[in-house]
Parts: C-alpha cells; structure tokens; sequence
C-alpha cells in the first residue's frame, strides 16, 4: 500500500511540470521575498536618514568604471617540458617505510600530569592487580602513579584485562560419554 502511495504521489507531484515552469519563468520580475517586520522597520529608518542612499546606489560610479576596463588579464602557457625537469631534479625522500601504528591506537604522551595516568600505565597496573592483589592494592597503585586512591579504586573495580580460557578436551570427551550413557538408560 505505502508504494502504490508513493507512486501516486510522485505522478501527482510532476503532473503538468513542464507548463507551470514555463509559467513562472515567463514572469517579466520575480516576486520578492517576503521580509520580515524588524528589516521593515530598519530599512525605512535608514531611508529617513540617508534619503539619498537609493539614488547613489543606482548612479554608475564613473572612477571605478575606468579603473576596471585599465584592468587587463593575460596568461602565459606553460611549457610541460620545463615542468617536468624541475620535478626531476627534486630529491626523493630517504625513508619510504609506512609509519608503524601505535600499540593502543594513538600516540601517547611524553609526560603525564601527576593525578594521570597513561593507557599502558592502567593496563599494567589492572594486571598487576589481577595477578596479585595482596602484593598491589589500590593503595599502592595509587602512592606509586601519584593518583587518588578512590579513582584507583574505581578503575580497579570496574575495568578488567582480557582472560583466555581454554576449553580441556578431556572434559569435552567425558561430557559426550555422560550423554551416551544415559541415552543408553533410557532406552533400556
């Protein structure tokens, strides 16, 4: 339903395009815009006090007419032939390597503000605490990287680094065997 309305009003919309453009191109002087009260209003003051801006407007400014027809341009074809030595005698660059990309995605900082911390700096430190949490607590972390503990604390709690767990196939073989022993039960 929604494209047979489509359609219909798309052929709606087009219907006798071509003569009603013909009729608003063949007007002698567009209408204008209409403008709103606040221009009104500048525009009549601006008339009351310069009654001769209209007039001036109109008038050909006879000095800026002769200054433009002095004004002449001339281009000069260039030969591609020169172009091309020039480029020959530039230097190629030395190094053409590709720029390696950033372990975390961007370039980090040379210095970091005391109350910060880097990207690596909060990876190592959540692993540290991953690894042994009696050894780095929050409170160390914190004295070490010059941060506040409960921001540390924060991180801490909420952040994580990646763990892989790797399935035991034994465990696999043991399920799929549990499976067909009671399967076998059933059936008996």
């Amino acid at each position: 339903m929604g494209k047979v309305m489509s359609v219909v009003g798309r052929q709606a919309q087009r219907f006798n395009v071509e003569n009603r453009a013909q009729k608003v191109i063949s007007q002698t002087k567009p209408k204008p815009a209409p403008k709103y009260e606040s221009n009104l209003k500048d525009l009549e003051r601006v008339l009351r006090e310069h009654p001769d801006v209209v007039e001036e407007q109109s008038r050909k400014n006879l000095r800026l007419d002769e200054n433009l027809r002095q004004v002449y341009v001339t281009s000069k074809d260039i030969d591609p032939k020169a172009v091309q030595l020039q480029d020959a005698d530039k230097a190629l660059p030395i190094n053409r390597s590709t720029v390696d990309e950033y372990e975390f995605g961007h370039l980090e900082p040379r210095t970091v503000t005391k109350g910060r911390c880097t990207l690596r700096q909060a990876v190592q430190f959540i692993a540290n605490h991953q690894t042994d949490p009696q050894q780095w607590t929050s409170a160390k972390i914190a004295e070490y990287y010059s941060m506040k503990e409960p921001l540390v604390q924060n991180i801490l709690d909420h952040f994580k680094s990646f763990e892989v767990h790797l399935p035991d196939k034994n465990l696999e073989r043991r399920r799929i065997l549990t499976r067909a022993t009671e399967a076998s039960k059933q059936i008996e």
